[in-house]
């Protein structure tokens, strides 16, 4: 399943979630990547999300309020969002607001998968 910003598939009991875009600044863009993250834990519920930055090199801060509030309502039904491949630079403003508090950081997919968990056979 994808959009033009997404990409979303099931490894084992996980949703990898693969933001695409190198550029996430636009308010549409957010407004939609927004709606298909909720969608994942309102009308899927699903528990365990791994978010893939690791082809985003800009971000805006509306972003990190999508964050927010998927990680809220993740933990509402027990859930996490671990957040994968997100550049030095862009884990700034995580670290300024102390978001980097709330979410759980790894250098990639298979580290964010083996945190959850799963182990990819090679």
């Amino acid at each position: 399943m994808s959009t033009a910003d997404l990409i979303i598939h099931d490894i084992s009991d996980v949703v990898v979630v693969k933001l695409i875009d190198a550029s996430i600044l636009n308010s549409q863009a957010i407004e939609t990547i927004g709606k298909r993250l909720y969608e994942l834990v309102d009308a899927k519920a699903s528990r365990k999300i791994v978010l893939d930055f690791s082809d985003v090199k800009v971000i805006s801060s509306s972003l990190l309020s999508v964050l927010i509030t998927l990680q809220k309502k993740a933990q509402a039904i027990n859930g996490r969002i671990a957040i994968s491949g997100l550049r030095k630079d862009l884990r700034k403003p995580f670290k300024i607001t102390q978001l980097d508090k709330m979410f759980s950081f790894y250098d990639d997919q298979e580290a964010a998968l083996a945190d959850f968990g799963v182990r990819l056979s090679k």
